[in-house]
């Protein structure tokens, strides 16, 4: 018996292509990014999130819901009917693909929340986080897996390239995508844990481990978030959530307490950036991410790019006039925009941020 079994530990493979104009483009470019760095992923989850894609839906937070069989489906729709005011539902447009096996039932809703349902204190999109925390705990058999507006994922188990022919990205157009091919190392394989994750217009593609897990994840139960995809990336998503939108922190601030610098680092510091840097250090010390990781967080004003404080796993970005690119490697980049005004690898714990103008 072999004692001694090698582990992959830098596999998984990222992508995120972003127009800052809000120019939109087909999936098409994102499939060919992604799929340049095949041998990162070993068929085991790949996807994709995409913005602006539902223009002519754009009022209405779009549900990506995957369910084991019709009696979770049930149960889910008439959580909604009390809820929500369901302009359509329709089950996700897909083809069949030799390589996809046993997709469990994709259904999206297009819907708005009663307006009894929210008021001053609790608004819109907090009713619509605890529904999706209600629903991914409470109905066995049902996951939201996209909850945001004029944006949707678009997941599964195999190769990324295999999972976009499936769900036939040629025939969306969005101004951001973000992709992900998974090589599990520590987690199970299934739709609901492949990348990306999301909750309201966030989404996240992860490569390497949280070791800050358990932390992290106490932490956002203490503001209400619950964890229940059974992979460690899920904290990400809610942690931007939390972070960007409840307490209203700009990206590279998030960035600051993600992958805060060092004691002896900050201590280096002075004047209002020591301050602020012992502040947040202080204030959000179990937000922080310990452990090897690169990022791709899509969000519908931008993009952002982020590695571990020590760069332990790899990230490249490149600009071509109005096009910002992130990549797990050069090649990702290059597969789509041969000729970068600029291309550089970001240091540890330095975000790439990507802005949608007006």
């Amino acid at each position: 018996m072999d004692h001694y079994v090698e582990k992959e530990r830098s596999g998984c493979a990222l992508a995120g292509i972003m127009n800052e104009r809000g120019t939109r483009f087909s999936g098409e470019a994102i499939i060919k990014s992604i799929s340049v760095m095949r041998e990162r992923s070993n068929g085991l989850g790949g996807g994709f999130a995409a913005y602006g894609i539902y223009p002519k839906y754009k009022e209405f937070y779009a549900f990506h819901l995957l369910y084991s069989n019709e009696k979770p489906k049930e149960k889910t729709e008439e959580y909604l009917d009390r809820n929500y005011l369901i302009q359509k539902d329709e089950p996700i447009p897909f083809r069949k693909v030799e390589s996809i096996k046993q997709a469990p039932c994709l259904w999206r809703y297009f819907l708005k929340v009663k307006n009894e349902k929210f008021n001053e204190h609790f608004n819109e999109e907090d009713f619509v986080v605890k529904t999706v925390m209600e629903i991914n705990t409470g109905i066995d058999g049902a996951f939201i897996f996209s909850s945001g507006k004029n944006m949707g994922i678009f997941k599964g188990v195999g190769f990324p390239e295999d999972i976009g022919t499936f769900y036939r990205l040629e025939d969306y157009e969005g101004y951001t995508w973000i992709a992900h091919g998974r090589f599990p190392t520590n987690s199970v394989a299934w739709w609901g844990g492949a990348h990306p994750f999301g909750l309201l217009d966030w989404s996240v593609v992860h490569n390497g481990e949280i070791s800050s897990y358990g932390i992290n994840r106490r932490f956002l139960l203490n503001h209400g978030y619950h964890c229940t995809l059974f992979t460690d990336t899920e904290v990400m998503a809610y942690l931007f959530d939390l972070l960007g939108r409840r307490h209203r922190l700009d990206f590279a601030v998030i960035a600051k307490i993600l992958a805060a610098p060092f004691w002896d680092e900050v201590d280096r510091l002075e004047g209002d950036e020591y301050e602020l840097a012992k502040a947040l250090r202080i204030t959000y010390s179990s937000a922080l991410v310990n452990g090897p990781f690169s990022i791709i967080v899509g969000h519908s004003k931008g993009m952002v790019g982020l590695n571990d404080r020590l760069k332990l796993r790899p990230l490249i970005a490149g600009r071509k006039g109005d096009m910002l690119y992130i990549s797990s490697e050069e090649c990702g980049i290059r597969e789509v925009c041969n000729s970068p005004d600029r291309i550089w690898a970001p240091k540890a714990g330095e975000p790439v941020i990507g802005r949608l103008i007006d």
